[in-house]
């Protein structure tokens, strides 16, 4: 039977590398980004080495509720079970709360909290009847710690911790495991640019890596949460 792992923002670092190690495994795979070309090229890349599986995606900004009800609906007409939900799309701006462009606060909660707060409630029922399934939230350090230049970041990935939290004790009698991850500094786009060598970062498949031995644990057994830090720890 055909299995299905959806994995939002998966054209590039941590979400293309956990499409990657799922598809590998043997799932089809749900993606979506904001940019079409670049979901041709992977869709493309992930069929010329596992020509069975099914690859659907979808152009759209998560950030729009509308948008996610699409993706939603996409999966939903698959007819393919969902048993992995990776909400990963995300969005870093640096700034600080007293000096940020008016507007901050309002696009990393759409972008960082809400994306996974609408796709995980459009996906969950099906799970939840099935009593089978995993959600993956990928949080960030940001999410406990509070740096200086993170601002409306921190806040929005505080409050998805949170979320996940409450949503691990929700599903516990569905049988539905919650896993949060916390990365670290990750060799991604989000570091295009930087002054500082590529070894002072995890690699996105460090996290990749991460959630599929999570997910590979016994159905008696849940990783609430992993903390994740380069080698010599946070930048």
């Amino acid at each position: 039977m055909k299995k299905l792992a959806v994995i939002t923002g998966g054209t590039k670092g941590i979400g293309k590398a956990i499409i990657e190690n799922f598809a590998a495994e043997g799932y089809s795979i749900a993606t979506c980004s904001r940019t079409e070309s670049d979901l041709q090229a992977l869709q493309k890349q992930i069929l010329t080495i596992y020509p069975d599986l099914d690859f659907l995606y979808m152009p759209a900004d998560l950030a729009q509720k509308g948008q996610v009800k699409s993706f939603a609906d996409m999966i939903h007409k698959s007819g393919i079970p969902v048993e992995v939900v990776v909400n990963n799309s995300g969005l870093f701006i640096p700034g600080q709360i007293h000096d940020e462009e008016d507007g901050m606060l309002e696009k990393m909660i759409d972008t960082n909290l809400y994306s996974a707060y609408h796709l995980s409630r459009a996906l969950l029922k099906p799970m939840m009847e099935r009593k089978k399934g995993h959600i993956f939230n990928i949080c960030s350090t940001a999410s406990i710690i509070p740096y200086t230049n993170g601002g409306s970041y921190c806040i929005a990935k505080f409050a998805m911790l949170g979320m996940s939290k409450v949503l691990r004790e929700e599903m516990k009698p569905h049988n539905i495991r919650v896993t949060s991850v916390l990365p670290g500094a990750t060799y991604t786009a989000s570091w295009e640019g930087t002054d500082l060598p590529e070894e002072r970062f995890m690699k996105a498949e460090d996290v990749a890596d991460t959630v599929m031995a999570a997910f590979k644990l016994s159905d008696r057994a849940v990783l609430e949460e992993v903390l994740i830090r380069p080698l010599l720890g946070d930048l």
